[in-house]
C-alpha cells in the first residue's frame, strides 16, 4: 500500500514538473490568460463598457508614458490591453 502512494506521489510530481500544473487544475486557454492580465493591467473587470476601458486605458498611459518616467514598451502594452479587451466586448455593446 505505502509502495503504491509513493508511485502515486511520484507520478503526481512528474506531472506537475512536466506540464507546469497539478493535474487537478483547469487548464486555461492562453487567450483567456491574456484577456485575465489585460485586465488587471487595465484594472476592469469583466462586465467593463467601451468607455470604462477607454477611462482605464488613459489613466494607464497617463502614468507610464515615456514624458512621465516611463518606457514606450509600456505605453506598447497598454494599448495591446486596450485593443485586446475592445476585441472581447460583445457585438451589441456600445462599440463604435
Amino acid at each position: 500500500m505505502t509502495r503504491l502512494l509513493i508511485i502515486a506521489a511520484i507520478g503526481i510530481i512528474a506531472y506537475r514538473w512536466i506540464t507546469g500544473r497539478w493535474p487537478w487544475q483547469k487548464r486555461i486557454s492562453a487567450r483567456a490568460q491574456a484577456v485575465f492580465n489585460a485586465r488587471k493591467m487595465l484594472g476592469v473587470n469583466a462586465n467593463a463598457s467601451k468607455s470604462d476601458i477607454i477611462a482605464a486605458h488613459k489613466r494607464l498611459v497617463a502614468m507610464v508614458h515615456p514624458d512621465r518616467g516611463g518606457s514606450s514598451s509600456q505605453v506598447h502594452e497598454a494599448n495591446d490591453a486596450r485593443d485586446l479587451l475592445f476585441e472581447e466586448l460583445p457585438d451589441d455593446s456600445d462599440r463604435s
